[in-house]
């Protein structure tokens, strides 16, 4: 299925130099913000407190937010749990501040404006806790590069699979450099999205290395960047469909999602938009500057012909 179609192959290795240098830049850019501002971590990270409060009747997450505003509380989450009467509360924990002092304010508060708030119970996140979280988000992230780059390499060849990783990398740390430096909170809900773009993005990647080894068969006469212009070109009309539609249900999210979901669809935004440029202007370039031959993906007519033969 296509939307358009278009005939004349549009030159981007031509300007593969100029756009991996932007990328570059970004790329640092991202780093820097990361050492010098590092990330704005959530309770699941960073300790606290949380609180499970019960009401008679279903709860109004917005107006608790409000009420948590209004008495200066800041990083907290509220959701709703198990049911719509029961909600969950995360707050971090002032200097000199202790979890029964923390959940008594909050209740006053609560139950001024609804008087059959009760709390259930009240338990302290230590940042032990946090630290695996980020130990064991730090593998997954490990396992999944190296999981991308092993299948790239046996499905095509290993110069795909490296590039397809610094590519996919370089959209991990452009999310993680942009909640660094606006200090969005970075949840478990975010890191779930940055792995999902890690995932997703590959998806682009193999697309298009599936056209470039289709036309190394096809077009025996045309250059590597003739070759691999056509494969990006031939692949617009899908990756336009693919990513819009993919890009307007999250962005339903970021939209009517609310605050518990804001960062999340933000996040799998910016994955959706880098990950389109990488693919094409990151990826491609890297294959073709590593130095791919029609040798490594096309088998030559006499090996064929002698397997043939046996």
């Amino acid at each position: 299925m296509e939307f358009f179609k278009i005939r004349n192959d549009i030159p981007f290795m031509r300007h593969a130099l100029a756009f991996n240098v932007v990328s570059l830049l970004t790329f640092l850019l991202a780093v820097v913000f990361l050492a010098t501002k590092g990330l704005n971590f959530s309770i699941e990270f960073t300790g606290g407190t949380v609180m499970e409060v019960s009401y008679e009747h279903a709860a109004e997450v917005e107006k608790i937010r409000k009420t948590l505003d209004a008495r200066g509380y800041h990083d907290y989450s509220v959701q709703n749990f198990g049911s719509s009467r029961d909600v969950l509360i995360r707050m971090p924990l002032k200097p000199g501040q202790n979890s029964a002092e923390l959940s008594k304010a909050v209740m006053e508060g609560l139950t001024t404006e609804d008087r059959t708030a009760t709390l259930r119970r009240v338990e302290f996140v230590g940042p032990q806790v946090g630290r695996e979280l980020a130990e064991n988000g730090a593998l997954a992230l490990l396992i999944t590069s190296l999981g991308i780059v092993g299948y790239l390499a046996m499905r095509f060849e290993w110069k795909f699979g490296v590039a397809a990783i610094i590519a996919n990398l370089h959209d991990v740390v452009i999310i993680l450099g942009c909640f660094a430096l606006f200090q969005w909170e970075f949840s478990l809900p975010v890191l779930a999205a940055v792995l999902a773009v890690l995932g997703y993005s590959v998806n682009e990647s193999v697309v298009i290395a599936d056209r470039i080894r289709e036309n190394f068969r096809k077009m025996r006469k045309a250059s590597v960047t003739e070759i691999i212009d056509n494969a990006i070109t031939r692949t617009i009309s899908r990756t336009i469909i693919t990513h819009g539609c993919t890009q307007t249900m999250v962005t339903s999210m970021l939209v009517f999602g609310g605050p518990a979901l804001h960062y999340f669809a933000l996040a799998l935004t910016i994955g959706i938009l880098f990950g389109i440029y990488s693919s094409v202007l990151v990826m491609a370039p890297i294959v073709r500057w590593l130095g791919i031959r029609r040798e490594d993906l096309v088998k030559p007519l006499k090996e064929k012909k002698q397997e043939a033969v046996i």
